[in-house]
């Protein structure tokens, strides 16, 4: 089975691509749901990172506060390597299990820090979303209400553009005009399609 890394920049668009490929029947495994699921209180994950940062980044429910993790290791390379210690495992775990799990012609796995995290090796090939800087800021404020200056520290510390268009195998253009990105996925589909089939026959 064919293995498509999907990545991308803050506000690139990457959930939105995701849901095109499901829409035309793609499974897509997607990290982020993945290290969302594996912090919820029971899980191995969420009793090693609570030993690991303690109560304070509890909220009153005894959940993992994502925000109050984020920022709490955003600024602390060594407790962020600590953090990805902890869970990259886990979700390399994970995927590994559902794509054992799967049979399809390929599969989208979705990961936001692909270069960063080092995950390339679960995948076939790099699909970046490229979207204009002003593009991913406006998206991000309007999703998430940082501000500018909160979203440019966030896109500081990612990879650079020029550091994910050099992985990609593929490109997915996506600026705002929803019926050419529908083309462009329609495309990337036809061609991992094919891919796939090339696959397969050898």
């Amino acid at each position: 089975m064919l293995r498509v890394g999907l990545t991308g920049g803050i506000g690139s668009g990457k959930s939105t691509i995701a849901s095109l490929f499901v829409m035309r029947g793609v499974p897509v495994i997607d990290t982020d749901e993945i290290a969302h699921a594996l912090t919820e209180p029971g899980q191995k994950s969420y009793d090693e990172i609570v030993h690991a940062f303690g109560d304070a980044i509890l909220d009153e429910k005894r959940r993992v506060d994502r925000n109050r993790l984020r920022e709490r290791v955003f600024d602390n390379a060594d407790e962020r390597r600590l953090l990805e210690t902890i869970l990259h495992p886990h979700i390399r775990a994970v995927v590994r299990d559902r794509l054992a799990a799967l049979d399809a012609p390929y599969v989208v796995v979705v990961v936001p820090l692909l270069i960063e995290s080092g995950f390339t090796d679960l995948v076939d090939r790099v699909l970046v979303v490229d979207a204009m800087e002003n593009v991913q800021i406006q998206r991000t404020a309007t999703r998430s209400g940082l501000s500018e200056p909160e979203i440019r520290k966030i896109m500081s510390a990612q990879a650079s553009r020029a550091q994910r268009l050099q992985l990609a195998n593929e490109i997915i253009e996506n600026n705002g005009d929803r019926k050419q990105l529908e083309a462009e996925v329609e495309r990337m589909h036809q061609w991992y399609l094919s891919l796939a089939t090339t696959t397969k026959k050898n």
